[in-house]
């Protein structure tokens, strides 16, 4: 294994989910995908950020678990990104950059409330490494 073999050299890597908790935790997304499927909004799975929606994602870490990633339409996201990479003015943001922020935010709490509403435990992921991603802690059978 590629891991084992860092960790020999020094590298201090995060322990991984056994098979055990990721069948478990894909049976989690699964059933996640198919509730907001069900409330009319476009959802997947994988990293496919080409597709706007919401995509559900299994992270593999041992402390990881489900997540919901809002995307929203390409032209969006990268208008932001490019007012970004020229640098911005933090306390006086640009429209697009603003206008990005709120549909983040907007689809964050739409989608925490959906599941929410489905019978799932859920939560604002940790912002600091997942952004504005919605942690789908457990659910209903």
């Amino acid at each position: 294994m590629r891991w084992r073999h860092m960790s020999q050299h020094g590298f201090d890597l995060p322990p991984t989910a056994t098979r055990d908790v990721m069948d478990r935790r894909k049976e989690l997304a699964d059933r996640a995908c198919d509730a907001l499927t069900q409330a009319g909004l476009p959802a997947f799975q994988g990293n496919s950020q080409d597709a706007p929606g919401a995509n559900v994602l299994v992270e593999s870490l041992a402390d990881g678990g489900v997540l919901v990633e809002w995307s929203p339409q390409e032209d969006l996201a990268t208008a932001a990104a490019n007012l970004l990479e020229n640098g911005v003015d933090p306390t006086n943001l640009p429209h697009a950059i603003r206008h990005y922020e709120t549909v983040q935010n907007c689809m964050r709490d739409a989608v925490l409330q959906i599941l929410a509403s489905a019978g799932f435990d859920v939560e604002k992921a940790d912002a600091y490494t997942y952004g504005s991603a919605v942690h789908v802690r457990g659910g209903c059978p």
